[in-house]
């Protein structure tokens, strides 16, 4: 097998992971390296199915000793099988950035024998990218649970990002479907790199040399929908990632159902992918609006509306905090409004200090008023027709809505559609003259 016909399979096989991010780190070039790291860098633009498409998002091997039920990787699925050689994926990767594909490197792997064995073949990997061919930029790498502490830390202080991927909600869940994998190799890897972060992080301020240890933080990983937990036990879970492992992004994948098991929702079920975008956006309400995970669902309420947003649905079922009168209310009463986010709310406290916001006003600032609108006062007026009452608001804000609740169909993309528009887009006469140029023997 040739290396294109393995990258082939092998960046098909990663579509799946979704824990593509901005890079999170800076970092320069220097004389006789190549690249560098942007902190705000790397995630341009996202693929149909969440890949970041300006890093080489691929795996080391499919080739998987474990067998896991929702896996299409799992040994016991009768697919073709590939392997990456060190070398082979090192200067796949180089030859790549060389010709300005990608900006970067997000690895990840099945497990091959047994997780240290798969460990030390991606650091191979890496060693040879940051040390032989002296690759600056942005790498991410999948540490496999159960991998022993010293090669996680080989793996932390040759990546920028690391994460393990907590793959399912709960213990019985993870026992039901993953019996290789346990909550405890998943866990204990986590506190090991979260407490080699702000060791490092001390030690950089004594000592400026010190290798700098997974500097853009870590995260994880939870697929939805293919056992029965609450979008209430999702979303807590989360919240006590955040707190307990500092993880940088909680990640959640819709479940594609691409196997057949007794255990798995049917083959031919939709992915939950509206359900994905909702639990998206109480994360991201966690992280920047200063909401608790108790207060935007409860054991009574334990799923978000699909009809409209988290923030929304907490706005209406706690109306009495509403309508807010724009020039008085604070920065925290601000944020809770729909349709304000940080910067609104910030724009709104520096132009309030010189005069009195009226609507035309926050319109001219770039304040959206289509849902703020049902929430908000200025100068103790309201929008003319609009009535504060929470059915009232409900069925304005449905009719602002443009989405079909099925969600967008699934397009999953593959790295190339078809080897021949990749030869001819970079001008290759032949599939031997493709690999060739890949693997930098033209």
């Amino acid at each position: 097998m040739d290396v294109l016909d393995k990258l082939t399979i092998l960046a098909d096989a990663a579509k799946y992971d979704v824990a593509c991010t901005s890079s999170g780190v800076d970092r320069g070039g220097e004389v006789g390296s190549i690249g560098n790291a942007a902190k705000c860098g790397i995630c341009h633009s996202f693929s149909a199915d969440g890949r970041c498409i300006a890093l080489l998002k691929v795996l080391m091997s499919n080739a998987c000793a474990y067998d896991c039920n929702y896996c299409v990787n799992r040994k016991s699925n009768d697919i073709e099988r590939a392997t990456f050689e060190p070398h082979e994926l090192a200067e796949l990767m180089i030859q790549f950035y060389r010709r300005n594909y990608i900006e970067g490197l997000f690895l990840s792997s099945a497990v091959i024998r047994n997780p240290d064995y798969t460990s030390e073949k991606m650091i191979e990997v890496l060693s040879l990218i940051r040390n032989e061919y002296r690759f600056r930029g942005y790498i991410h790498v999948k540490a496999i649970p159960g991998t022993d502490d010293r090669l996680l830390t080989a793996l932390g202080l040759l990546a920028d990002r690391m994460s393990i991927n907590l793959e399912l909600p709960s213990h019985d869940s993870l026992k039901l479907l993953a019996p290789d994998k346990s909550r405890e190799s998943i866990l204990k890897p986590m506190g090991m790199i979260t407490e080699g972060i702000k060791e490092n992080k001390t030690d950089l301020v004594k000592y400026k040399k010190t290798p700098k240890f997974v500097p853009a933080g870590q995260s994880t990983q939870m697929i939805v929908g293919a056992t029965p937990e609450t979008d209430y036990q999702i979303i807590n879970l989360s919240a006590a990632l955040y707190k307990k492992y500092e993880m940088k992004r909680v990640f959640y994948s819709a479940y594609m159902p691409v196997l057949e098991d007794s255990n798995l929702p049917a083959i031919d079920s939709k992915p939950q992918l509206l359900r994905e975008h909702r639990l998206y956006q109480a994360d991201w309400l966690l992280r920047f609006y200063k909401f608790d995970a108790s207060e935007l669902l409860d054991e009574k309420n334990p799923n978000f509306n699909l009809l409209i947003d988290p923030k929304c649905n907490w706005a209406l079922n706690h109306y009495d905090y509403f309508p807010v009168e724009i020039n008085t209310a604070s920065y925290e009463i601000l944020l809770r409004v729909p349709g304000l986010g940080v910067i609104g709310a910030k724009k709104i406290l520096k132009a309030r200090r010189s005069t009195k916001l009226d609507f035309p006003d926050l319109k001219k600032m770039g304040i959206v008023l289509k849902r703020a609108q049902f929430f908000i006062t200025c100068k103790g007026k309201t929008v003319l027709g609009i009535r504060y009452d929470p059915e009232a608001v409900l069925r304005g804000l449905l009719s602002e809505q443009s989405w079909d609740i099925a969600g967008p169909p699934m397009d999953q993309l593959s790295l190339f559609d078809d080897a021949n528009r990749l030869e001819s887009n970079m001008g290759m006469s032949t599939r031997e003259d493709l690999v060739k140029c890949l693997t930098g023997q033209m």
